[in-house]
This record gives structure tokens, sequence and C-alpha cells, in this order.
């Protein structure tokens, strides 16, 4: 039987261009996210059955402009750096992964767009408010043809993690402009209303981040204006692709807008995991602090060394973790600004190293966490145990092909 058909745009108004936020600094943002801890925490088993946030909770996340952190200040953005967007992403992870996964992966694109479509794209996309939400399903499920006045799109995307509070979809879709050459994959930019999100997540539909909206875009078939599609070609890491910039460090003057993704795509996942260890070392502490040993019923958990070990493990594994992720992003940003001050490329090697440092990142955030579990004990693995769901959730990271 056919998945019903959701669509759950927001009803809450879109942060208008002519109102910034003048003074913000990325530490406002960091404590925004973390003011969202308890409530998050709260209405996880909720959003897990919903399969993404709220929509008053999206409504939240816009206001404290969380969709804005890497946009370009001229369509109303914020223009900060990877590694603000992410840490802010760690944090509103750390109160809910389901919940950071789909925020996560709905909020990095304007990264995307701002780095590799035209300034004509750009400024039809992001609008007149500069409200842009999408998700980008990189494998190629969807096809695209040549036709008069642009290209007429079609396919099935699942796993599109984001897609339920979304203004736009991206998809990647095979290119067929001549029968005598091989098809080329492209990028292509859909608003919604174009596009149909199948309700096939949340609850018992998969085994963790239930509430990180991965549902299914279907496309039946939307004409694409030819300025929305762009080429796609091994993750924008190839060194000739730099030589005179991209339309996004040409239009804003930032090098960070050189737009090679293989390490902060990497990032959009491991930022989550990181989240989720903190989350499970919070509620590991919490537990010990009130549950007894087994062999001494007058002794705390918590007074043990057996418990004091593991907790000390963990917390310097997600330090580690969360150190390896935030000066990777870093490293982006310098290789970005040596392109700059001296037209240096990011090589493939560079590309592929950030990414697979970052893989080490997410391999220790999911080992702590598993480690959390058993020293707690069987107890933890019932259902909505918080434990038990930050569980579900990394290993979910641990199954994606990027792992």
């Amino acid at each position: 039987m056919p998945f019903a058909v959701i669509d759950r745009p927001s009803s809450v108004p879109s942060v208008s261009l002519a109102v910034p936020e003048p003074g913000l600094t990325p530490r406002d943002l960091l404590d925004r996210a973390i003011s969202l801890r308890p409530m998050l925490r709260e209405r996880q088993a909720e959003h897990e059955e919903l399969g993404t946030y709220a929509n008053d909770v999206h409504a939240t996340f816009e206001r404290m402009g969380f969709y804005r952190i890497t946009q370009p200040r001229m369509f109303g953005g914020y223009e900060f750096g990877l590694p603000t967007f992410f840490r802010t992403m760690v944090e509103v992870s750390r109160g809910d992964p389901g919940a950071g996964w789909c925020l996560t992966l709905a909020a990095s694109h304007a990264f995307l767009l701002a780095s590799h479509w035209p300034e004509q794209a750009q400024r039809e996309l992001f609008g007149e408010t500069g409200h842009f939400v999408a998700p980008h399903r990189a494998q190629p499920l969807g096809t695209a043809t040549v036709v008069p006045g642009g290209y007429r799109v079609k396919g099935r995307w699942n796993y599109s993690s984001g897609v339920p509070h979304a203004t736009h979809f991206i998809g990647t879709a095979m290119l067929q402009k001549d029968e005598q050459a091989p098809p080329s994959s492209v990028l292509v930019v859909v608003p919604r209303g174009n596009f149909a999100v199948l309700k096939d997540w949340g609850g018992d539909e998969i085994l963790g981040m239930r509430s990180s909206g991965s549902n299914t875009v279907v496309i039946e078939d939307a004409l694409v204006p030819a300025h929305h599609v762009i080429p796609f070609n091994a993750q924008f890491c190839r060194p000739e692709e730099m030589v005179g910039g991209t339309p996004g460090t040409r239009l804003h003057g930032n090098p960070m807008y050189l737009g090679r993704i293989m390490g902060p795509y990497h990032a959009s996942l491991v930022s989550v995991v990181v989240g989720a260890t903190w989350a499970a070392i919070d509620e590991y502490e919490e537990l010990i602090g009130r549950m007894k040993t087994l062999a001494d019923p007058n002794l705390l958990r918590a007074d043990h060394h057996d418990f004091q070990r593991t907790l000390g493990l963990a917390i310097a594994g997600a330090d580690a973790a969360e150190a390896i992720l935030v000066r990777t992003l870093e490293r982006y940003m310098e290789l970005c600004e040596r392109w700059a001050a001296d037209d240096t490329p990011i090589s493939v090697e560079d590309n592929l190293r950030l990414r697979a440092t970052l893989q080490q990142a997410g391999a220790m955030g999911v080992e702590t966490v598993e480690m959390l579990l058993r020293s707690a004990g069987a107890f933890t693995t019932k259902k909505g145990n918080r434990l038990q769901r930050y569980f579900r959730d990394v290993m979910m990271y641990r199954t994606h092909s990027s792992a």
C-alpha cells in the first residue's frame, strides 16, 4: 500500500530581510541552542512519533536564526563560518539528536546554494524574505531532461533528511544531454509545492533518528529553470573547478563559498553524533547520581570507581570528538583563506583528509555512547529510556554510507 503524502509548511511568517540582528555573535547562537535543551529533551518522544520536530519548534528555530547561520548577508543571513554553524548544531543535538539531524540537514544547504548557483538563481531562491530551508539528497535518484525553458525533473529520493519543514528540495539527478555521451549528474532546486513528501518516517518505521524528518521526496514532473540546475561533479573536490573561484566567492567576496562539501557534508552527521554523545553523558551522570551499586545498596554508583572511570573516559571521548570536529572545520576555513591569498587550490587529498578525519570523530562518539549503555545496565534498553534512544540514534550514523 502506498504511503500517504504529508505536507507541513510553516504557518509562521518568515523573518524579513529588513530585520537584521545587529551585534549578534556566535556565542549568542550557542546560548540560544543551549537554552532549548530542556524543552527538546522533554519532547523527544513526541518528535519521534511525529517523525520530525513540531511546527512550534520549527518556528523557534527560525526565530533564533538557526537556518541563517551560513547564509550570505546579502540575502538576510549572518554569514558566520562553518565552525559556528556546526557548534550550534552540536548544542541542539545535545537536546535531541533526531531533531538535531533534521535541523542540520535542513539548514546546512544555504551554504551550498550560496556557493555554486549563479546570482540570478540565488536572488530567486533566497527570495524576498531570505527564508531558505532545503535538504539535499546526494544520490542521483531522479532524471533531468532538457526541454524548452529548462529541465523536466522527475524522481523519488528517499532519506531526504530535513524535508518536513523545507521551503525547497535539492535533488541529484542524471542528465542525458547527448545520446552518444554518458549521462552526468546535476543538482536541481525545486520549490515546495512541486514535490510531495511521503509519510514514511517516524514512529517505529526505523531503528533510530526517528525525528530526523528523513522522508521520501517524490517529483512526478516539475519544470525547473535552467539557471536553477548546476553540474555536480565529485562533490566539488576537483582543483580545476576553483580557477577563478565560484559564483559564491565572486558574488559574496567570502572564500568560504568555494563550497568544497566533502568535509562539511560529513560534519553535518558528526556534529549530531557529538551532540548525542554529550546527551548520553548527561543521562549517565544523572543516572549514577541516584542509583546504588549492586554490591553495596548503600553506595551510590557515582561514588564507585568503576562508574567514575566510565564517566571520565566518556567525557574525554566527547571532548576529543568535538575537538576533532571543530578543528577540521577550522582547517576547511583555512584552506579557503589560503586559496584567497595565493590561489592554492584545495586538492582532492585535502578534501578526503577532511572527511576521513571527521569519520574518526564520529566513530569515537558512537563507541562512547555504546560504552555508557553497557555500563548503565540492561534496564536502559527499555522503550522510552533516553540512553536507549541515543544509542539507536548513533547507530544510524554507523550504518550511513558516508561513515
